[in-house]
């Protein structure tokens, strides 16, 4: 029988002070007894001898010093698993909200995980296909990776994420693949927007969703992605699902550790937010990859949205040091009407070498994108020749590049929302593409690959 406190000492916004306690550990899950009799949950964020910071999910409307009742659980915040919960709907603290029942579970989950071994990682070396050009040919997914997208406000990242959620899928048979879809922060039109797109499409039913809306308590968006986290877990490492997991938007997430931490009253580092937040990201984006002798992997792709599209900005900083690469999202590109707006050049997949070729992919792969890079880099510069100096100044090899350019965006980059393309797909329009230039440019492909390819 576990002790109720009466000690409550003070009640500031959402934090409740309890004093006179005994064994409470950080993190640890209590139910706060109002006046009204109504229960509420509440989580340890600090623990400071025999008084403990608790804050509670719902707020603290209702509660007074004299009435009301702690009891400290015992435990942290868990999440019940089993195979059914895959075509669910969760809110952010792992709640059903898709009107089905609760899921019975085979365990419950301490949603913090348990410490990766460095020792027992196995390197991502395998394939993902989005259906994307930008990202399958030109900036490779592979299991087990970090791979963000930097976007920002405005920018269709959420039309992305779902286009991702619908298309992803492995290759090779007998492979079982699913998508976690966290979103954090969101608004009501948002939130639906996700619902009814997975459930027209059908990808609800590889899914599990995990839903905070923008009026939740910071503290529920805290748990949102290691709720998400922990069932993705559950089905790789378990369950042997090749997952991939889905976290938008991070920036809603930051400012959340930033809310709780000023309410902490801890000293502020950069831009107000935590000392400590590289270290709290870091507690989420490792916990992608694969493990040996295990079949299942997570990958992640995290979602952010770059205050004042500026990279330098903490969040999309610090995210950039702990994951393998970035996908960024142009907002010239999305003013010429191009979709997906992924600008490739800036873009940068750090494994993508380790997940494509023969067997993989296919063994023209690194060559052709190779040469898409440089004639993309080409014509850019080209037409900027052409802004200063005129296109009179150009040669007709740079005419031919700034040509190549535009088509690239027009037809390669942009796909439209709902054009799933396979690899070989992608990797055949880039030598459509490439048939545009002189062929004595084409330095980075090889002969046979030409004969063999480009028709």
């Amino acid at each position: 029988m576990k002790q109720e406190y009466f000690t409550v000492k003070s009640i500031a916004g959402p934090l409740f002070y309890v004093e006179k306690t005994q064994n409470v550990s950080y993190g640890e899950i209590a139910t706060v007894r109002l006046p009204s009799g109504e229960e509420r949950l509440g989580q340890v964020l600090e623990v400071n001898e025999d008084v403990v910071l608790l804050q509670l999910f719902a707020g603290t409307s209702g509660a007074n010093l004299n009435n009301s009742r702690v009891k400290f659980l015992g435990k942290g915040l868990e999440l019940p698993v089993s195979k059914d919960i895959q075509g669910r709907i969760f809110d952010g603290l792992g709640r059903p909200i898709d009107g089905a029942p609760e899921v019975i579970p085979e365990r419950k989950l301490d949603i913090n995980g348990l410490a990766m071994n460095p020792y027992a990682r196995s390197y991502p070396d395998e394939f993902i296909e989005t259906g994307i050009s930008a990202i399958d040919a030109m900036n490779t997914l592979v299991r087990g990776q970090k791979l963000p997208i930097f976007s920002g406000s405005g920018l269709p990242h959420n039309q992305l994420a779902a286009q991702i959620a619908r298309q992803a899928k492995v290759r090779g048979k007998g492979e079982e693949f699913c998508v976690v879809f966290a979103a954090m922060g969101i608004t009501f039109e948002e939130a639906e927007y996700f619902k009814n797109d997975f459930q027209k499409t059908g990808a609800i039913e590889r899914a599990v969703m995990f839903l905070n809306l923008a009026d939740d308590p910071a503290i529920e968006r805290l748990a949102t992605p290691r709720m998400a986290l922990t069932a993705a877990e559950y089905l790789a490492y378990e369950k042997d699902f090749h997952v991939l997991v889905i976290m938008t938007n991070m920036t809603n997430y930051a400012e959340a550790l930033r809310e709780v931490s000023a309410a902490r009253k801890e000293i502020p580092g950069r831009r107000g937010y935590p000392g400590y937040m590289y270290t709290d990201l870091a507690t989420i984006y490792e916990r992608a990859g694969r493990i040996k002798n295990k079949k299942g992997s997570i990958t992640q792709i995290p979602i952010l949205t770059m205050p004042n599209d500026d990279k330098t900005h903490p969040i999309p900083d610090l995210t950039g040091y702990i994951t393998e690469g970035q996908i960024i999202i142009s907002r010239e590109l999305e003013h010429n009407n191009v979709y997906p707006p992924i600008d490739v050049l800036p873009s940068l997949s750090r494994l993508k070498q380790k997940g494509i070729g023969e067997g993989k992919t296919r063994e023209d792969h690194s060559a052709v994108t190779s040469q898409l890079f440089a004639a993309y880099a080409r014509g850019k510069q080209a037409k900027e020749l052409a802004i200063i100096l005129g296109e009179a100044a150009l040669s007709d090899v740079d005419k031919s590049f700034s040509k190549f350019a535009d088509e690239y965006e027009k037809k390669y980059v942009s796909q439209g929302e709902y054009i799933d393309r396979s690899i070989e797909e992608s990797l055949d329009l880039a030598w459509e593409l490439l048939r545009m230039l002189p062929k004595e440019e084409l330095k980075r492909v090889k002969e046979e690959h030409i004969r063999k390819y480009m028709k």
